[in-house]
């Protein structure tokens, strides 16, 4: 009987074990546009005036902190079961309020790892890049700028590059974007997202030149949707059945992704998106998309009633210059990476 107790015991503790570490072993990749994450401090460098407790939107210390634990609990809930190993963002003021994301909140436990560089543009908002050093060794980052020879005083978000390896397995090369938005108009605007993409694109062709079967993720709020010229003819994204290096997991089994990333007057839209090396769908890479495809982060708690337009819509920090209280105007997207 004691025998049997103690193989049961061992067989419990075995299966725990397995499923403890298989948990740390999976490679989970999420893209969030957090909706304005600032600081309460005026810069004089930037256009950041409207977030301070004095500005057009009031924001104070109370306000920031209540953002970054919400940012946590995305971030947390979007885990399978712990945290993203690699966790993009766009739409943060500077370095500061990565460091007070990663290291006070409760996600502090998790000993992540911040890549980000200062860009020029105007309002002074970024991207950057927290990644779990357990499961990402990184080997080199850069900043890409993006200039505009049609219009060389206006100023956008540098495209972020990371290489690092995934669960020493084998390389990933990482892109993090947030390409120019549609405000003055989509067409008027639609030069500069074109020229983020062809500068993004000289980079993707550079990689493969060296080695074609290179592993490549781009994540980012591209503010173009995935049929759009930019993506589709200037970088040179299709879907998985075209013949073409780079596969945009948004126009690869579409019915998947659920509602989209964003509503703008009533309309889901997907602006943030995955685009992967076809290599990395093919059962010769090391590493592979999981089940080939991207997936939304839809839960409950980040959707409210649209009661203007029905259905539902993200629960947002600000609508306008009015404080909401809720997390982000965008939904997260994510991608699981397996190992062989």
């Amino acid at each position: 009987m004691k025998s049997s107790l103690f193989i049961l015991f061992l067989f419990v503790f075995h299966s725990v074990f397995a499923q403890e570490e298989a948990g740390h072993q999976d490679f989970r990749v999420m893209f969030y546009n957090v909706e304005n994450l600032f600081d309460p401090f005026n810069d004089s460098l930037t256009s950041d005036g409207e977030f301070t407790e004095e500005g057009a939107r009031h924001w104070t210390w109370y306000k920031f902190q209540t953002k970054l634990n919400q940012i946590y609990k995305v971030v947390m809930a979007a885990g399978n079961p712990y945290p993203p190993a690699i966790i993009g963002l766009c739409e943060v003021e500077n370095r500061f309020v990565l460091k007070q994301l990663a290291y006070k909140t409760p996600f502090s436990k998790f000993n992540y790892k911040i890549v980000h560089k200062e860009s020029p543009d105007r309002r002074g908002i970024d991207v950057g890049l927290l990644f779990d050093s357990k499961r990402f060794e990184l080997l080199y980052d850069e900043a890409i700028p993006v200039d505009f020879p049609f219009k060389p005083d206006s100023k956008t978000r540098d495209i972020l590059y990371v290489k690092g390896v995934v669960m020493g397995v084998d390389t990933i090369h990482v892109f993090v974007n947030h390409w120019p938005s549609r405000w003055g108009g989509k067409m008027a605007t639609e030069p500069k997202r074109k020229r983020a993409a062809d500068i993004l694109k000289l980079k993707t062709d550079s990689l493969f030149l060296v080695n074609q079967q290179a592993m490549i993720v781009i994540m980012g709020d591209f503010n173009d949707y995935p049929f759009n010229e930019s993506l589709m003819v200037n970088l040179g994204a299709g879907d998985k059945k075209e013949d073409k290096n780079l596969v945009n997991l948004m126009l690869n089994d579409r019915d998947h992704l659920s509602m989209g990333s964003i509503k703008y007057k009533g309309e889901w839209g997907m602006f943030d998106q995955f685009i992967v090396s076809k290599f990395m769908l093919g059962s010769q890479a090391s590493l592979k998309i999981k089940d080939q495809k991207a997936r939304v982060f839809d839960a409950s708690f980040l959707l409210e009633t649209d009661k203007k337009y029905g259905g539902k819509r993200p629960n947002r920090t600000s609508i306008g210059y009015k404080y909401h209280g809720g997390y982000s105007d965008h939904l997260p997207v994510y991608i699981d990476i397996i190992g062989d």
